[in-house]
This record gives structure tokens, sequence and C-alpha cells, in this order.
């Protein structure tokens, strides 16, 4: 009987084409760059041996008179599964030696099916961009002798995979148009210093149309964009990027259908540091480091923060109490006091919407003075991007607690929590809350006796003396405005036992699948 050898030998020399990518001139090329060829980065990116490529062969075949294939030029994207720590996900990775990642010679079902690959089978989807990512060239258009109406094939499934599964997105190269748009429809970004640059259109597109002369780094570089807050994190290397994206996604679950893993929990629960006594200075006007409350708090090594050069006034990070994975948000007095800008506004809203659609409980140290104020913060809409946030917080259905480290004041100290729900809250010692601070509300609620006072410098602080006798979070207490007060040694035993509960909680979510309102970039 006549078997298929001479087809399984075709099979094979049309994967030794496409392994070859775009020959070894155009992958020298790609390295002496400082960057890996993305077969390297998806040998990576998976636990060894692994991955399974989907449409490998896929390319564009110049053959001979006789119709036998002469050459192989394979499409410029490589998809496929495999695990990252032994769970599945999916990988979208651009080729740049391949016409540099643009349309030309793409085939963009490709890329679609990576995405409906996630969709369906609901396990995460990485995205390694380099060059415009299935993106567009003018060259193309004396190839297809026409030209189209802008559309973006399987767009509709990154957009709803925001809602089902963990995104997480890699600028690894010079990325622009569709490219930059595929690293920010995403839960978490990194673009890699130095060699990769982001942004909608290149220098010289810029250079026609604004008269702009901006280098690659000025315009789109890891500095420019991780400060706009397009993307989330700077990595230092390929490696780096690659071991972040493994790093977030152990925080996650393969699906808003499934639990995020658990990791062993070899740090004691009932672990009490002695430098939270001191933390927090008396004076009102100093400021402390934020992050050391976070780090003698939460499991050792385990806080990963996201966005930390964007609304900077706002920390927020994953992190682990006793092994169970949670989402964080701190204020941070050191930039602007702590107080909530625009910036810090969306970054807020945003993460409260990805940890409540992955059913990630929520943990917040809060030392909120207020909205951001001035003829600045007005020209930014912080009140509507603030309300946006506060928006988030109000419809989080997440098991969600407050520490309140120190300053609670007005319409952004509310945004703490959902007042209607339980909003469980312990309260630290120098808690300091209010609907307006001393410092200006006094100016605000005595000015005529200010105005008509002999020695306003005097009355001025007669009226403080006597405000802050009220000041005491124990008179709150007294009220039952604020639950407990509690020794902030006691913050990480407190947060272990309600983070187990938590999570059962949201066990019994799961298997309802996306909630109503999924994420947005």
């Amino acid at each position: 009987m006549e078997g298929w050898e001479p087809e399984l030998e075709e099979l094979r020399r049309r994967k030794e084409f496409a392994a070859k990518m775009g020959g070894e001139e155009r992958v020298e090329r790609q390295r002496a760059s400082g960057r890996f060829t993305v077969r390297e980065r998806i040998a990576r990116l998976f636990d060894e041996a692994t991955f399974h490529e989907t449409g490998g062969i896929a390319g564009k075949g110049t053959y001979g008179e006789d119709g036998e294939l002469e050459e192989f030029l394979p499409a410029n994207m490589v998809i496929g599964q495999g695990r990252i720590a032994g769970r599945r996900a999916v990988v979208q990775g651009d080729d740049f030696t391949v016409r540099g990642g643009a349309a030309d010679a793409a085939i963009w079902e490709k890329m679609v099916y990576a995405e409906r690959l996630a969709h369906d089978l609901r396990i995460p989807l990485v995205r390694l961009v380099d060059g415009t990512g299935g993106g567009g060239s003018v060259k193309s258009l004396e190839d297809m002798g026409f030209t189209y109406v802008p559309f973006i094939p399987g767009w509709e499934l990154a957009v709803e995979n925001l809602s089902r599964v963990p995104v997480a997105a890699l600028a690894l190269g010079p990325v622009a148009g569709l490219g930059a748009a595929r690293v920010v429809q995403s839960h978490f970004s990194a673009i890699v210093k130095g060699t990769a640059q982001l942004f909608v259109a290149g220098p010289p597109v810029v250079a026609a149309s604004m008269g702009e002369s901006p280098d690659k780094e000025e315009l789109g570089g890891a500095r420019t964009q991780t400060k706009a807050g397009a993307v989330d994190n700077v990595a230092a290397d390929e490696d780096d990027a690659l071991d972040q994206v493994k790093r977030f996604l152990s925080y996650l679950p393969g699906s808003v259908w499934e639990a995020p893993p658990l990791a062993a929990a070899s740090d004691p629960a009932d672990r009490r540091e002695e430098e939270l006594l001191a933390i927090v200075p008396r004076e009102r006007r100093k400021t402390y480091k934020a992050r050391t409350i976070l780090d003698a708090v939460f499991d050792t090594g385990s806080v990963f923060e996201m966005g930390a050069r964007f609304g900077r006034s706002e920390i927020t990070a994953l992190a682990r109490l006793g092994g169970r994975p949670v989402g964080v948000l701190a204020s941070d007095p050191a930039f602007a006091g702590g107080g909530l800008n625009a910036d810090a506004a969306d970054k807020l809203g945003r993460f409260v919407d990805i940890c409540d659609q992955f059913r990630l409980p929520l943990v917040n140290f809060v030392d909120q003075p207020g909205f951001v104020i001035g003829t600045e913060a007005e020209k930014q809409a912080t009140i509507r991007r603030g309300a946006r946030a506060m928006a988030a917080v109000y419809q989080a259905s997440v098991p969600t607690v407050a520490v309140l480290v120190r300053k609670v004041y007005g319409v952004a100290g509310a945004a703490h929590g959902n007042h209607s729900a339980l909003n469980l809250r312990y309260a630290w010692p120098s808690g300091d809350w209010g609907s307006l601070p001393l410092e200006g509300g006094i100016e605000a609620a005595y000015r005529r006796e200010l105005e008509a006072a002999e020695d306003p410098v005097a009355l001025r602080a007669e009226i403080e003396e006597r405000l802050n006798l009220v000041r005491s979070p124990f008179r709150t207490a007294e009220r039952f405005g604020v639950e407990e007060i509690i020794d902030p040694r006691d913050t990480r035993p407190l947060l272990c036992a309600w983070a187990r509960r938590a999570h059962e909680l949201v066990a019994h979510e799961r298997g309802g699948g996306p909630k109503a309102r999924g994420p947005r970039p």
C-alpha cells in the first residue's frame, strides 16, 4: 500500500523554510539590534517543550514551472499554545524579520485565530508585538492595486477577551499603528527600555504631517509611554519583559470562570512588623515611603507593581496574603501629598475594573487628602475623571477592605470604599479625616472672622487648637463612625484572615462568566 512519505517530506521541508524566518541576514540584523527573534522569545516564554505551533507553514510560496516550491516566505506572525509555569496560554508573536512585521506577507487570519483560541478555550493571551504588528504599509498598495476603508479583523475578539481572559502584551521593538493598539488593548503591558518604542505613527510620518522632528525615543520610548500611562511597566531587557508577563499571569485565574492560583504560604500569617509603629510621622505635612508598608504587610516578595510611573500619587499592584492573590491600592504621599489627580484617577478606576472582572479581592491603603486642586487640575477635568474612578469603586462587587493609614478627606477620600455596602475598614491611630483638611479649611470656613480680627494669625491658631480637640480618631470611634482602630502591627494578621474568607466568597461567583461591564484598556 502506497504511503504518504512524499507529502510528509514536503511538510518537513516547509517547516524548515518557516524556521528560517526572514532569512539569515535579517535574523542577524534583529539580534544585532539587541532583540530576540520571535521564536527565541517564545522559547523563553513557555515551559520547555510545551509550545505547539498553529499555522507554522502559512506564508507566501514561489513555485517553478514544474509546480515545485522554490522559495517560501513565512507569515510574519507565529501563533500557538503552551504552558507558562504549568498553566496553558496562547501567544501571538510578531516576526520583525519578515517585512518589519507589516501587513505585507501577513496572513491576518493567524492573528484573529490566536484571539479566537484564547476566547473560546478560555485561556490567557500573550501578545509579543514587534513592528506594526499586522498594521499596514503603503508598499502594499502597488501589490494590491486598490485601497480599502480601514477595519481591524478580529478586534471584536480583542475587546471581548478583556472580559474573559487575562491579556498581557509586550512592546519589543519599534511598534506603530495597529501594533501599538494591540499593546495597549490589554490588562498588563510592558516596553523594553532602549530597544522598543511605541507610537501611533513613527518619526517620518510625524515629520511629514506635523512638522516635528522627534527621534524614536523622544516620541515613543519607554520613559515617554510609561509616564503617559499608555504602557504599564518598563522592562530592562527582553528577559525582564517576559518574566514580568509570567509574574503578572501568576496572580490571575486562567479565565473569569476559574479561581486564581494559590501560592505556597511560607510567610507566617501572624507576622507582626515593628517598623509599622513609627512609619507614619506625627507631623501631617511629612511624607513616608508607602511601599514600605506594602512590603511589611503582604507576603514577602509578592508585591508586583503596575504603572509605577503614571498617576504616581496612587499605587496599584498585585500581591499575596497567605498565598492568596489580591489587588492592592495605596496612596503615595510622596507625590501631591497622595492627592488624587486626573491621571491617578484613571489608573485607579482601570485597576479596580480589572480586579473586579477577575474576582480578585481588593486591599486599599488610604492616605487621601482629596482631589488635587488648582488651575491645571481643572484643565485636566480632574473631577470628571475622579467621578469615573469612584463609579468603578461603587460598581465593584469583589470583597474590599480599606486600611485608613492617615488622611481621608473630601469626595476623593469617600472613594476608599462603597459606603452603602459592608465597607470593611481598619483605621490606624494616625487616622485623620473629615470633609476638608484643617490646612485651607479654616480659611474657607472662618474667612470673615479672620478678615475682621486684629491678629488673624493668633485667631487662626486658636481656631485650629479648638478643632484639634475633636480631630482624634477615637472621637469618631466613639460614635461608631469608624468601626475599628487597630495596632498597625496587627494589619497583616487581620488581612490574611480577611483574604481567606474573601476568596471563599468569590468562589461562589465563579462559573457566572464575564460581568456585564467588562474592563476597558
